[in-house]
């Protein structure tokens, strides 16, 4: 074979070959969740949507970029909070690019910029707050941050979707000082709560004796109404008895139309019921001198009337 024919075959090789390295650089695709950024010449051209690509060959160059939000798990890094306390922070980023022309073009590499911007946003937000706050207020250190970070992610095109601290550990004499006081606030609280239990135990008994004594007392009060009413009606009921009986031995007496002798008759009825009682004095009315001749006139009367009962 001659020189030129193997000169003529490695030309068509290599143009071939340049065919090819041209029609693979042509052609692109661009997956879904992410766009495709076209530069002509170094300068920023169009953003191409997920799909078939074709950008002219050796000019043109497609630059991938992940739409899709990213976490981002930052390193370990040693802080120093307010009052001095040396601790350990690891936090997780998420982001996502919205922009994907200033995110390439806005900084230089905005996965190493993001990295850089979150330990310092951490060390400035930590270092605002005591290691109390640091361990009980993650919430306000994610939004701080945040917050921090969005004033410069923001000229990036780029999210922050949020920030999720991992870890907040202090040194271990920090800890062991942190457990000791855990304990004497647990044992604080203990004894707190056991003499509150006694204090409302000792105040539901001092309630219920009260309310036992007045219960008491209500129904001895009532007891003695009570009884005071039954006294009162009882009174009342024997004083009527003794009114009604009073009325009839008198209405019956005064029908009778009594003459002497019927009086006679009931004084010493009545003396000698004074007589046949057990006490041992007996009482002499004053008017001893009618009974004896209450006494006479019965005795006549008496008398005549056994005269007239044995006469023929």
């Amino acid at each position: 074979m001659s020189t030129g024919a193997i000169v003529g075959i490695a030309i068509a090789a290599a143009v071939v070959l340049v065919l090819l390295v041209a029609l693979r650089g042509m052609v692109n695709i661009v997956q879904q969740g992410q766009v495709g950024v076209v530069r002509r010449l170094g300068e920023y051209r169009r953003t191409h949507e997920p799909g078939l690509v074709v950008i002219a060959p050796f000019i043109e160059k497609l630059t991938h970029v992940d739409m899709r939000e990213i976490p981002r798990p930052g390193d370990r890094q040693e802080v120093i909070t307010k009052d001095n306390v040396v601790v350990t922070v690891n936090a997780t980023i998420f982001t996502q690019v919205v922009d994907a022309k200033q995110a390439l073009f806005s900084v230089a590499n905005f996965d190493v910029a993001i990295d850089a911007l979150a330990r310092t946003a951490l060390r400035s937000v930590i270092g605002t707050l005591s290691l109390d706050e640091a361990l009980s207020e993650r919430e306000r250190i994610n939004t701080d941050v945040q917050q921090q970070m969005e004033v410069v992610t923001d000229k990036w095109g780029i999210r922050i979707s949020r920030i999720e601290i991992v870890e907040i550990t202090p040194p271990p004499q920090i800890l062991q000082a942190l457990a000791l006081q855990k304990q004497a606030d647990q044992e604080k609280r203990a004894r707190i709560l056991q003499s509150e239990g006694q204090q409302q135990s000792a105040i539901n008994v001092a309630e219920g004796e009260a309310q036992a004594a007045i219960k008491s007392a209500e129904g001895q009060r009532q007891a003695a109404i009570l009884r005071a009413r039954g006294a009162r009606e009882a009174a009342i009921l024997e004083a009527e008895g003794r009114a009604q009986a009073i009325e009839t031995v008198y209405s019956a007496i005064t029908a009778a139309k009594p003459d002497p002798t019927l009086v006679a008759i009931l004084q010493l009825d009545t003396l000698s019921k004074f007589a046949e009682s057990d006490n041992s004095t007996v009482v002499v009315p004053y008017e001893s001198a009618g009974l004896l001749g209450a006494a006479q006139v019965l005795r006549g009367v008496l008398g005549s009337t056994a005269t007239n009962g044995t006469s023929p």
